[in-house]
């Protein structure tokens, strides 16, 4: 076979591994199969099929059309399998490659193919870091200089990388052999009389085999990277979760404190509440609840905070749509916006005031209102949930938890007019809970706490 031929093959095959390995990150099952560092046998069984089917195609092809050789993967995907699945998964695939070219004469691919994936399975067991696999690169220089300079501070002969190499190169020399003595027992392109040629049919058989692992690894790295964001996600929220707590905490101690001396029976009472409230908070540890659950508290809540008012001072109505109270809503939503009613909206009123709690489903979303009829502010100001600057720790806090739980998907309004009253809207996608919703839409009932 011609120099230029062989160059151009060698190319092809590069590109055809590229794009073999490609296809198939693209599938969420074979992800899973792939990245696992422990799998049953059925899995494994799955994860030969997935990677050595499409090679077994291209062996049928280079058998069927001899013009093109790039399709014959099976060596170096019988070494990768080995690597990632182990000894008898890389056996397994080599077996299965190796089966077209038998039935077409080419006896020792077979038996071939099943060493290199056994062998390259037991190098796999003598990885001691398994990133070292993902990370392996077809330039050897790389790998001497990573060997010179873990050995600095303590030496260490044994470098894992530089020996899968080193394999890769001494399996493919094995394989050049017995083109040599056994003709047409197996496949291998050889050009004997051009050494750059042949250091060229060799370096392809490493590149290949990098440059699906580069493609395998940078998925990994992107999973791992999603995995991350997720748990700092999930820890940001629950330590937004965690600073509303000691909020709500401190403004009801200072409640509770005013009544020890000149009223201890109602003291004892809020303190029976107040312990109601906090076996809530640690028995739950659910990011959202029931919207009926939040309501629930809230009532807990403003037997309460009615003492800092007196009685007949703090009027609560309830417009709850029955059809939103099973809605799945983040867990001590309500309270924040019901305690920046009365703080910032009825404390200043001698004469006390209402709070109005609605909610209602509308175009497959969930809005909740929260309206007070106090001093309100200065301005009218419409924040998106994300920002709430001006609207104390609270407001703040329930609106950058809306930003980590939904994203753009969720929004916060706030709407205040100077000596009427603030109305906050919140707006969320549905997360619907199990069981039945109760008939009707809205459920009106004015209350009198005391």
């Amino acid at each position: 076979m011609e120099p230029q031929t062989i160059l151009i093959h060698l190319a092809l095959k590069l590109g055809v591994a590229a794009a073999v390995s490609s296809s198939l990150v693209r599938s969420k099952e074979f992800k899973l199969l792939l990245f696992r560092e422990e799998r049953s046998f059925r899995q494994k069984v799955y994860l030969v099929l997935c990677m050595a089917l499409p090679i077994m195609v291209g062996v049928w092809i280079r058998l069927s059309v001899p013009s093109f050789l790039a399709g014959d993967l099976s060596f170096e995907t019988a070494l990768l399998l080995g690597v990632i699945g182990g000894r008898w998964t890389g056996s397994l695939g080599g077996l299965l490659m190796g089966v077209p070219a038998l039935l077409h004469g080419e006896w020792a691919a077979l038996p071939f193919g099943v060493l290199s994936g056994f062998i390259a399975g037991q190098l796999r067991t003598m990885a001691a870091d398994k990133d070292d696999i993902w990370s392996f690169s077809p330039f050897i220089d790389q790998s001497i200089f990573r060997l010179i300079r873990r050995n600095l501070p303590r030496p260490r002969l044994f470098d894992w990388q530089v020996m899968f190499f080193t394999t890769i190169v001494l399996l493919r020399f094995v394989q050049t052999e017995l083109a040599r003595y056994f003709p047409h027992s197996i496949f291998s392109m050889e050009s004997p009389d051009n050494l750059w040629v042949w250091g060229a049919i060799y370096a392809a058989s490493v590149t290949a085999i990098g440059i699906e692992l580069k493609i395998f690894n940078s998925v990994r790295i992107q999973i791992k990277l999603e995995e991350q964001e997720r748990l700092l996600l999930h820890a940001r929220m629950e330590a937004l979760q965690n600073q509303i707590n000691p909020h709500f905490l401190f403004n009801t101690l200072n409640s509770i404190s005013s009544l020890v001396r000149f009223d201890p029976d109602t003291a004892r009472d809020m303190i029976s509440k107040l312990a109601t409230i906090l076996r809530r908070l640690l028995n739950s540890t659910d990011s959202f609840v029931p919207l009926r659950e939040e309501v629930e508290f809230i009532d807990n809540y403003l037997d309460i905070e009615v003492v800092r008012f007196g009685n007949d001072k703090l009027r609560v109505v309830k417009e709850l749509a029955p059809d939103s109270l099973d809605v799945m809503v983040p867990s001590m939503l309500l309270q924040p916006l019901v305690e920046n009613s009365i703080k910032h909206g009825l404390a200043a009123k001698v004469e006390g005031g209402s709070i109005h709690l609605r909610s209602r489903l509308v175009d497959s979303g969930l809005v909740i209102e929260v309206e007070d009829d106090g001093v309100g502010m200065a301005a009218t100001q419409q924040m998106e949930s994300g920002s709430a600057r001006g609207a104390g720790i609270g407001m703040a806090n329930v609106s950058e938890r809306l930003q980590v739980l939904y994203g753009d998907t969720a929004r916060m309004t706030i709407d205040s007019h100077e000596g009427k009253g603030t109305l906050v809207r919140i707006r969320l996608p549905l997360l619907q809970a199990a069981g039945a919703v109760p008939e009707g839409f809205y459920e009106e009932r004015s209350t009198t706490r005391r």
